[in-house]
Parts: C-alpha cells; structure tokens; sequence
C-alpha cells in the first residue's frame, strides 16, 4: 500500500466522522433549524459526496485536480447553504453545518495540488463564514478566525508531508528497481561466468595451440570474453554528450585493437576510467584505478579519441601479433593516460620527419588534440623497443565538477 492509498483512506475517515458530527450538531439545535428541510437536504448531498469521494479519490478513474476542485466546490456550496436554512441563532450556538467536514475539502486539495492551494481554500473558507454571518447580523467571534488559522496549519502540513512522502516513495522505488535490476544481473553474470566464459577461454585457448585459420577464431573469441566480462562486471558505458557522441579515430579500417573491431571509440559520459576501459581486448591490456576518473564530457571524448588514433597506429604499423598496454593514472592535479606496445618501434626522428612529410595522424590525432586540452605528449621510441607514448592533461580546480 503506497502513501497515496494511506493518506486517502486516512482523509475518507475523517470526511465520514465530521459527517456524524455535523448530523449530531444538526440533531441537537434541530428547535434552531429555519428550514428542517432545506437542511436535511444539505446533509444528505453532503452525505453523497462523502461515498463518492472515498470510492473516487486514490483510483486514478478521475483526473485528480477535477476531481479536487469539485471538492472544493461541493464544501463551499454546503456551507453557504447553511446560512439559508438554520436561524441566526443556531450559528451562536454551534458551527456551521459543514463544521469540520469542510476541512477534507482542503486535506485533499493539499494533497493533489499542494499548499498553495490549501491554503486558499482555508482564506476563502474565512471569507465565506465571515459573509454569512454579516448578512445574518452576527457579531464575529474569536472562533471564526481562529478556525480559518486551524485549517491554515492543518492544509500546509498536509501538503508538506504529502510533497516530501511522495517524493520519498519515488526514490524508494526507484532504489527497489535498481536493487532488482543487480540482482537479476548478478545471477546472469553467474550464469555466463559458469558457461559462456568458459567456452570462450577454451577456444581462445585452443586456437592460439593449433594455428592457422583457428588461431583468427581463438584471438576473436578471446576479444568476445574480454568484453563479455567488461559488460557483466561494470556495465556498457555510457554515451558522451555532444551530437553524435566522441568523434571516432580518423582511420576507418578494421581493427582488432580496437573495441568490437568497430573502428569508433567507446563512449565515456564523462568517465574517462569508462571510456578507455572499452578498448580493452585480448591484445590491449588496461590498467587504471578502482574509482571512476570524473572529467568535462568533451575532454573525455579528445582523449578517447587520442587514445583510440594511437592504438590505430599500432594496428597499423605493426606486426599482427603485437600486444598493447593502455594505463590511466589519476594525480588528482593531472590525469596521465599512457599506450606502450611491444613493437618493432621506430627512430626518435620518425614523427617528426613523418609530420613533415605530411603523415599527420600522430601529431594531430594524438599530440594535437592533447595540445588543445592544454596537456603534453611525450612520445619514447627507438628500434626494436616499441613505442610509448605519455599523454598529461591538467585540469583546473573545477575540471571534476
């Protein structure tokens, strides 16, 4: 039972007890009663209202401000046709025929619409018993403001609590959802670690022995197994910002070094330790820290994409069976992302004399994007050593949001 189907329940008792209270007042001063009639009638609308109110309120049949205002409207009209049917003198004895009963009008209205309008049901229920005991020559007493202030307070609690409960309830549906979401999660990652996993490990396994064309099937299952743990342990990251999301690599071949072989590079949502963790596969390895690495979603994307043209260097230049290593380190002041592989590496000349020649995919892809984020590149190369290449970016006090 949510807070809603509580608050209705509680707010229909109350609307049936004033109903029995105004019917007791009425039968005590019945001697006081202009037109017995005229207020046996009153009662019974009011009676009607109170069952279908309890039947309408909470269903979700009726759109629930109508359905207020109607309230309202039956309360206000009730009251003042107390004034028309009992004798001046009732009303110096005893309350209104509506007495407490109005009051439901407001609870419910601070319910369904909030305290604003509570409250100005409350003023315009003062206005109206002002004006009716001044038509019939009554003085007003301290009773009449001082149960304007009641339904004042009583209307601002309600929709205080109501705003702050029903918010409260949202978020505890939403923490069950979630809860049930990792749950389910968690027993299919069972599942797939027992199954699925396996399988792929073996192949990978048994392609890399045998050769050949096994071996291209055993180095694709080992990517799968990668990302399938990838996906099961962290969750897909998320896309970044922007309109169409980081701007892939510039070269469009076909790579295994990179994620799903898709040629883009993944998406961070300004996670850097997410955006990277998504080139991992067989032949990159990626070591970063426990904790997400929180950055400006663009500079997210420059830096995914600056990672993403280096490891496509690597595929490019390099022998099929060269393995890459991809580190992300957090200095709080500074984040360093670096790309070392184990290949045939090159001359410490080479990428100037490449950019020279016009070759401009490391120095505008990696070093350029990099020098746009005000960081520094540093690329370690020499024949036979491989390739390193160092990428810090600083970041302002704010850069973590």
């Amino acid at each position: 039972m949510g807070f809603e189907t509580a608050v209705w329940r509680a707010i229909a008792v109350f609307r049936a007890a004033s109903l029995a209270y105004a019917l007791y007042q009425a039968t005590t001063h019945r001697e006081l009663l202009l037109h017995p009639l005229g207020a046996a009638a009153v009662l019974a609308v009011m009676a009607a209202w109170t069952g279908f109110a309890t039947y309408a309120y909470g269903r979700g049949r009726f759109a629930e401000r109508r359905l207020a205002a109607a309230d309202v409207a039956v309360a206000f009209g009730c009251m003042a046709a107390t004034y028309a049917v009992v004798e001046p003198g009732y009303l110096r004895m005893a309350p209104p025929l509506t007495t407490t009963w109005f009051a439901a009008a407001a609870l419910a209205s601070a319910v369904v619409a909030g305290r604003r309008w509570a409250l100005c049901v409350a003023l315009g229920h003062g206005v109206v018993d002002i004006a009716g005991r001044v038509l019939l020559g009554l003085d007003i007493t301290a009773a009449v403001p001082r149960g304007v202030v009641l339904l004042l307070l009583a209307g601002y609690s309600m929709g205080y609590l109501a705003h702050y409960a029903l918010r409260a309830e949202r978020r505890l549906a939403e923490a069950v959802a979630i809860e049930a979401r990792t749950s389910e999660r968690e027993r299919l990652a069972r599942s797939i670690h027992d199954s699925v996993l396996q399988v792929l490990a073996m192949v990978s396994r048994r392609g890399a022995e045998i050769g050949g064309e096994a071996a291209e099937l055993g180095r694709l299952a080992g990517e799968q197994e990668v990302r399938l743990r990838t996906l099961i342990s962290s969750g897909p990251p998320a896309r970044p910002p922007g309109p169409e999301g980081a701007a892939p690599p510039e070269q469009g071949c076909r790579s295994p070094i990179r994620p799903g072989g898709s040629g883009g590079p993944p998406s961070g949502g300004g996670d850097l330790r997410a955006a990277l963790a998504g080139y991992e596969s067989s032949r990159v390895t990626f070591s970063a820290p426990a904790d997400p690495v929180p950055l400006p979603a663009d500079a997210v994307a420059e830096i995914a994409a600056a990672v993403g043209a280096a490891l496509a260097n690597v595929e490019r230049h390099c022998p099929p069976e060269t393995r890459a290593w991809l580190f992300l380190e957090d200095e709080g002041e500074a984040v360093t992302v670096t790309v070392r592989d184990d290949g045939p590496g090159m001359p410490p000349t080479r990428p100037a004399e490449a950019e020279a020649q016009g070759r401009l995919g490391l120095a505008q892809s990696v070093l350029g994007r990099i020098r746009d984020l005000g960081g520094e590149t540093e690329v370690t190369t020499a024949p036979g050593e491989g390739t390193e290449i160092e990428m810090r970016v600083p970041l302002s006090p704010d850069a973590r949001g």
